[in-house]
C-alpha cells in the first residue's frame, strides 16, 4: 500500500456511508521512521504526523516544517509532558487526573485531547474503563482541558471486522457523552489493518503508519 492507496480507500469507506471524506483526518503515524521519509509524505501535501515517543517527537519537530500538525498517539508519562505540550496539536492518550494536571500547567492554553478508553479492557493497555469515562472526563474537564473526543486502540484481531464491536461501542460512547458535552465529537480509531471499518463506524481520526510508510526495522 502507499500513501496514496489510503487515501482513496479512505475516501471510498466513507462513500460507502455517506460520509464526506474531508470529514476524516488521516495522521500519518511516523514513530521509527527517518527525517527524509516523513520529508517525503510531507511533500505530497500531507501535514497530519502522529508520533509515540516523547523524546523522538521533539527531536523531528526541530528538524521539520513548522506547519506539521503532531499528533501525540502513545501512553505519555506524565514527566515528559513538558516536552510534547508545545509542540503537539492534539494529545490523542489522556488516560488519568495526574497527566491531566501535568498537561494543564505551563504557558498559554494547553493543546486540546482526546481520552483513552480500553474497550477491550486490557490489562496491559492505558486507558480509561468504559463505566470510568463519566467520572474521569468531569476531572479532565474540571481542570480546564479541553477534551475534544475519544480515542481507542481495541485487541488485536485476525480479521479486520473483529474491531467493528470496539469501535461501535467508542461511536456510542461519544454519542451518549455528547448529549451532556456537545463538543465532543471526535473519534481516533482504525490503523493500518482496520481503519475502513472504522470510518464506516465513526471515526474522524484514523492512525495510519504502516499502509504509508512500510515495516518498521
Amino acid at each position: 500500500m502507499s500513501y496514496h492507496d489510503v487515501v482513496r480507500r479512505t475516501a471510498a469507506a466513507a462513500a460507502r456511508v455517506g460520509r464526506e471524506p474531508s470529514s476524516i483526518t488521516l495522521v500519518a503515524v511516523s514513530k521509527a521512521k527517518s527525517v527524509p521519509e516523513i520529508e517525503a509524505v510531507y511533500a505530497m501535501g500531507h501535514r497530519d504526523f502522529g508520533e509515540n515517543r516523547a523524546q523522538e517527537m521533539a527531536e523531528k519537530a526541530a528538524r521539520l516544517p513548522d506547519d506539521i500538525r503532531w499528533h501525540f498517539v502513545g501512553a505519555l508519562q506524565t514527566n515528559k509532558a513538558r516536552l510534547v505540550r508545545p509542540i503537539t496539536h492534539l494529545l490523542h492518550s489522556m488516560d488519568r487526573e495526574s497527566l491531566a494536571g501535568a498537561w494543564a500547567k505551563g504557558s498559554g492554553l494547553p493543546p486540546p485531547v482526546l481520552l483513552q478508553v480500553n474497550t477491550g479492557r486490557e490489562p496491559q493497555k492505558s486507558g480509561v474503563m468504559p463505566e470510568d469515562v463519566p467520572t474521569t472526563l468531569e476531572s479532565v474537564l474540571a481542570l480546564g482541558l479541553e477534551v475534544r473526543g475519544f480515542m481507542a486502540i481495541p485487541p488485536v484481531g485476525d480479521e479486520p471486522e473483529d474491531q467493528r464491536p470496539h469501535f461501535a461501542m467508542l461511536s456510542r460512547l461519544r454519542r451518549d457523552v455528547a448529549r451532556d458535552h456537545p463538543s465532543i465529537a471526535e473519534l481516533s480509531m482504525g490503523m493500518t489493518d482496520d481503519f475502513e471499518v472504522a470510518i464506516e463506524e465513526g471515526s474522524s481520526i484514523i492512525r495510519v503508519g504502516r499502509a504509508i510508510f512500510g515495516e518498521r526495522t
